[in-house]
């Protein structure tokens, strides 16, 4: 794309964080990644629905605040947008969302323990992880959000967090950019993995405090250039 409008900027970088997620295997033939547009608070650019590895910047849709893609666009948008519209609707401080079933997460949403940083890279889950548990709210369901009303709800379980995990299903991370809410991907995925590992050697676990994990997650948000461009520069090796 050789116009470096702003919008066009974003929808690259779009279509590289959807190849960072699918490179660390935090996204695979499913799962998703969303911005808000930059111009239209109230609307989001997201893919049609492709497998995240194979989208480029002419399978971006733009939706509107219900969801809905914009204008005459027919192309097959994914079912599980409105996890992002009603969660751009509930936080304003939002700019970008990612949706996950990687694999280290998933027991911790359908089990009593909770998922806590246990490194200094996952300071932001300091601000704790819900549970969003679709079934106490609309019954026996197929476990996708496939209405407002489910998105609502999962937006309303995430609360003020920067992750929030659904049972049976996966997570999602939000953040105040495409950077952090890959990051934040990555490494909810990184820290599930070393927390079950932990957990495993069967002896006492000392997680970050309240306040360690503050500081720590301060402490990234101004080094987050460092990993975003590395991460940019092997997306496509």
């Amino acid at each position: 794309m050789n116009d470096k409008s702003p919008i066009n900027a974003l929808i690259e970088d779009l279509v590289v964080a959807n190849r960072i997620l699918a490179r660390f295997g935090v996204l695979d033939g499913f799962g998703h990644v969303s911005v808000r547009h930059p111009d239209n608070p109230g609307h989001f650019l997201l893919s049609r629905s492709l497998a995240p590895e194979l989208v480029t910047a002419d399978d971006i849709m733009q939706f509107n605040e219900d969801s809905e893609p914009v204008g005459a666009d027919t192309r097959k948008p994914y079912l599980e947008r409105y996890i992002h519209g009603e969660i751009y609707r509930a936080r304003p401080d939002v700019q970008a969302v990612v949706h996950s079933h990687s694999p280290s997460v998933i027991p911790f949403a359908g089990s009593n323990v909770r998922l806590r940083p246990i490194y200094h890279m996952a300071g932001f889950l300091g601000a704790g992880a819900p549970v969003f548990d679709i079934r106490c709210c609309f019954g026996d369901t197929d476990m996708l959000v496939r209405n407002r009303d489910h998105g609502r709800e999962l937006a309303s379980s995430l609360r003020q967090s920067h992750v929030a995990l659904m049972r049976g299903h996966g997570f999602v991370t939000v953040g105040n950019g495409l950077p952090v809410a890959v990051y934040r991907a990555v490494y909810t995925e990184m820290n599930a993995s070393l927390q079950q590992k932990a957990i495993g050697l069967n002896g006492e676990i000392t997680f970050l405090s309240d306040a360690e994990a503050s500081m720590a997650d301060e402490m990234m948000a101004g080094v987050m250039g460092r990993p975003w461009e590395l991460w940019k520069k092997k997306a496509f090796e």
